[in-house]
């Protein structure tokens, strides 16, 4: 993909993210205000802000700590997996006699740089990523955390992006130190993005994990 395309794929990304984040929950709806991601500069300051501790012990982590998978955390009648399709695919269509359940569309990823096509039958091929892991919130701060909190953080937006399935299998739990999208250009939209949402929710970072961001960010117009 051109870098101008993947330039505008960034900035469409960056503007639709939603930050409302109310008593610990978020929402996704037409209504909501959008607000992008901080600038280089912006992130550079929210990530001089945050904790640098060692990462904590993994015990007692499950997906199931952050309730069940895809909740309809904002009441809108759909479930937070098809949200963030509808968000982020192009020439998405519906099922028949749903207003929710995504079942095509085309994804310009941001992580890899390339148009994939998304179909429900085939949905492993797209995939929903957690843009800060969820393991990797548990051992920077989210095992304090009640279950609503937890919660309204797996299902937050802000921390949410469609992407290649395969790619999104390789970063796994990873920080910023061990992984970051193969797309270079998308890399200070992406460590923009995970400095915000652990500012938003007050994660620490490990030195290694704030080495590398910070690394990103220098780089960054």
């Amino acid at each position: 993909m051109p870098t101008s395309a993947v330039s505008a794929v960034s900035s469409a990304v960056a503007l639709s993210l939603a930050l409302v984040l109310t008593g610990g929950c978020s929402a996704l709806s037409a209504s909501t205000p959008a607000k992008a991601v901080p600038d280089a500069a912006g992130a550079a300051g929210e990530l001089a802000g945050l904790a640098v501790k060692g990462r904590a012990p993994k015990t007692g982590y499950s997906r199931a700590q952050f309730g069940p998978a895809w909740e309809d955390v904002d009441h809108n009648g759909c479930d937070t997996r098809n949200d963030i399709l509808a968000r982020d695919l192009a020439d998405e269509t519906m099922r028949p006699g749903s207003r929710c359940v995504v079942v095509t569309g085309t994804l310009a990823d941001p992580y890899t740089g390339r148009t994939l096509t998304f179909r429900k039958a085939q949905a492993s091929a797209v995939q929903i990523d957690h843009v800060v892991a969820l393991s990797d919130a548990w051992q920077t701060g989210a095992q304090q955390w009640d279950g609503s909190r937890r919660e309204a953080f797996a299902n937050d937006p802000r921390n949410l992006q469609a992407t290649d399935g395969p790619t999104n299998q390789q970063k796994g739990d990873a920080d910023a130190a061990s992984w970051l999208p193969p797309n270079t250009a998308y890399r200070c939209t992406y460590a923009r993005r995970q400095v915000q949402v652990k500012a938003a929710y007050d994660l620490w970072v490990t030195p290694a994990e704030r080495d590398a961001l910070a690394r990103v960010l220098a780089g960054c117009p």
